[in-house]
């Protein structure tokens, strides 16, 4: 098919190396996460801090959690599943070119170019558009990006009002996200995870932390998530209903370390693709992180100094290495 991206022609090396393979995966179990219902917001006092104290007690304790009646209409995520499919329909030539949607080069992502073992390699494609470019995207796309401008508006409200309430527990006032987290400092990533003949070997995507505050998530009803919970991997169970939020580095070290940012992957499927949308609320270039209990478990940084660092990791070593590099 010529939508699909050549990963064995073009990792033929890698994956024909048996010793490059991980480890045979371990049975996964597989989990709910913590279900929240928004709508218990606009109750009366009583209904709204227990709700706010569910959402805190989930970043706590998972990490990660699910939130019903969050404000995005089925039609808006039918809507978006429907152009996902179509954009990624494209001839795998017309997606390389940086002019297909009118974004930044390299917005579009597919393998690890870099990767010398599996353990860096993901069998998945991804656009990553940044919130500032969804205007300037190509009128012949024209659908896609009404589509895209109605999700996002979605959830970058729902991720701006879920940070103040994680942040009322810890003493953060509201208006640090107004200051920090401009609009234009987000992105979108649209996900599509190809079916793999080297499944369960290879990943979709390999483990990971997200380099922001807060990651909204929807996904298909395929599977393949798995969080690091308690020393094992759990597989997240779909919820139709449900958007997944995720706490990020930013939040782990804001929180200084009450919120956890935990590893995540997604595994591939030998027969079946899968789609996903991921919403990365961050802050800008230059905003200052500093943790907000004593004794600091981090020393303050901005993303700046944060992506440098990273950058620095994967060249070295391979790899991110995170919030580690930042621990007083």
């Amino acid at each position: 098919m010529d939508f699909e991206p050549p990963f064995q022609g073009t990792y033929k090396t890698l994956l024909q190396n048996p010793t490059h393979y991980h480890d045979k995966l371990s049975d996964v179990d597989e989990c709910e996460l913590p279900v929240i219902d928004l709508n218990n917001l606009n109750f009366g006092h009583t209904e709204r801090e227990k709700c706010v104290s569910e959402v805190a007690q989930a970043a706590r304790q998972w990490g990660f959690f699910q939130v019903v009646n969050h404000g995005v209409s089925q039609e808006v995520v039918n809507n978006m599943q429907y152009e996902q499919k179509r954009l990624f329909r494209q001839p795998f030539p017309k997606k390389v070119e940086n002019n297909l949607l009118n974004l930044s080069a390299n917005s579009y992502r597919w393998g690890n170019p870099e990767a010398t073992c599996l353990k860096q390699f993901s069998w998945s494609e991804a656009f990553h558009i940044s919130t500032t470019e969804i205007p300037t995207m190509r009128t012949e796309h024209k659908s896609l990006r009404s589509t895209i401008e109605a999700f996002v508006k979605n959830v970058s409200d729902l991720a701006r009002s879920l940070a103040e309430i994680l942040a009322q527990p810890l003493g953060i006032k509201p208006v640090y996200f107004e200051e920090n987290c401009p609009a234009r400092t987000s992105y979108l990533r649209l996900n599509r995870y190809a079916p793999c003949p080297f499944s369960p070997q290879v990943y979709g995507l390999i483990s990971h932390t997200d380099t922001d505050f807060l990651t909204i998530v929807y996904q298909d009803q395929v599977g393949g998530l798995e969080i690091y919970k308690d020393g094992r991997w759990l597989g997240v169970k779909p919820n139709p209903e449900a958007l997944i939020v995720n706490i990020g580095d930013f939040f782990e070290a804001l929180s200084n370390g009450i919120y956890k940012s935990i590893k995540h992957r997604v595994v591939t499927s030998q027969k079946v693709e899968r789609f996903s949308v991921a919403y990365f609320y961050c802050p800008s270039y230059d905003a200052v992180i500093k943790s907000c209990g004593k004794p600091a478990l981090y020393r303050q940084f901005t993303l700046r100094e944060y992506k440098q660092q990273t950058q620095i990791d994967v060249r070295e070593i391979g790899e991110k290495v995170g919030l580690s590099r930042f621990l007083l």
